[in-house]
């Protein structure tokens, strides 16, 4: 496994000496290893909702271009998005 030499900032290393002492790691490796995996799985959710809003942004200009929205007047807006709120709130019903 290589080696890497890394600089921490004193409450950083005051961090991971706090971890190792508690019992829960064993040794700074094994912290840095957890938030290194931490941040693995943050970048994934990011990855995942920027591929979310990427493909419903797609579907919102496809449905513009189609001809398929509503306009609603600026005073009617906070009605409209409420509607829109409490419509997704519902539970999915299904078709027969």
């Amino acid at each position: 496994m290589p080696t890497r030499n890394v600089v921490l900032s004193e409450h950083q290393q005051q961090l991971v000496e706090t971890l190792v002492q508690s019992g829960r790691y064993q040794n700074a490796s094994e912290v840095l290893r957890e938030g290194l995996r931490l941040i693995e799985a943050r970048e994934h959710r990011e990855s995942a909702k920027l591929k979310a809003l990427k493909q419903a942004a797609r579907q919102g200009w496809a449905d513009v271009s189609a001809g398929r929205y509503a306009d609603v007047a600026d005073d009617q807006l906070e009605d409209f998005v409420g509607q829109l709120g409490r419509r997704a709130a519902q539970p999915a019903t299904t078709a027969r």
